[in-house]
């Protein structure tokens, strides 16, 4: 395994690392406006949702790593100590890309990258029309980390006003992951795309605590066919299957390989039925 103590490299090789390794990162597509009123708007990817009361959120427009200045959403939420941050899906990662490229100051990347602007209803920055999820936010606090390049400068933001599409929500109002198509940074010049079959459910654990990979049998525990992603779904059930649901279990499958029923059981989602398989083969 590779061992990299920061301080012993450059900045570059650090930031290489740290973007290729913690990723996706969400993309905040922030727009700000100066003290005169000029608008600005670029993408950032040191970007997270951290609280729900109140809703925050915190976006980074760190120092420039090659001459440590900073960049011009940062001198802008000092003045206006107001932001629009406007989520990014496929259809706009191009345009938003472009307005990525650092043009000079005073510079309204929504005409540089064709976006449309629209007026926001409770802050001065505008919003983005082709973003699927906005957030109008208050700052309320700037923390920086350092003076140097690529030293943190960490915006918190309370989310005050939020606008969805009705393209992306269910028949309940609500956001429906399948009708999303957001895109994440990776490191270098890669993104994510999450939507279509990249898109996937796991069960959270219930109130209940599940019995955990250490009560799992060994003769499981040390199968090879059994990855840890498995493991860990059959240790998420509350409680093992009975006696007797075993035993008829059993004689409905006499003539199966209880390891693959297991497999493919978890597979399918259905962890008590791959239980009954595996204390089937062991009864």
């Amino acid at each position: 395994m590779l061992t990299i103590n920061p301080k012993d490299v450059s900045v570059p090789v650090i930031h290489h690392y740290l973007q290729g390794a913690v990723a996706p990162r969400p993309i905040a597509f922030a727009s700000t406006v100066d003290k005169d009123g000029n608008v600005n708007l670029s993408p950032f990817s040191f970007f997270n949702l951290f609280g729900t009361k109140p809703p925050t959120l915190i976006f980074s427009p760190n120092r420039r790593v090659r001459d440590a200045t900073n960049k011009h959403t940062f001198e802008n939420v000092q003045e206006v100590d107001e932001v629009v941050i406007n989520m990014v899906d496929y259809a706009m990662v191009e345009q938003m890309s472009l307005a990525s490229c650092e043009y000079p100051k005073g510079t309204n990347e929504f005409v540089k990258a064709g976006f449309t602007e629209m007026p926001s209803q409770l802050v001065k920055p505008p919003r983005v029309g082709e973003s699927k999820a906005v957030f109008e936010c208050k700052v309320k606090q700037i923390i920086s980390l350092g003076e140097e390049g690529g030293a943190a400068n960490l915006i918190i933001c309370e989310v005050i006003l939020a606008h969805f599409s009705e393209d992306i929500l269910d028949e309940n109002g609500r956001i429906d992951q399948r009708k999303t198509d957001w895109v994440a940074r990776m490191g270098g010049d890669w993104y994510a795309r999450a939507s279509g079959d990249a898109l996937f459910e796991i069960p959270k654990p219930s109130t209940q605590k599940g019995i955990g990979v250490d009560s799992i049998p060994d003769f499981v525990k040390t199968n090879p066919l059994f990855t840890g992603n498995e493991l860990g779904r059959l240790g998420n059930i509350e409680r093992l299957p009975q006696v007797e649901e075993i035993e008829r279990f059993k004689n409905e499958n006499l003539e199966k390989d209880f390891i693959q029923l297991a497999k493919k059981m978890l597979f399918e989602g259905k962890v008590k039925d791959a239980w009954l398989a595996l204390l089937a083969m062991e009864a």
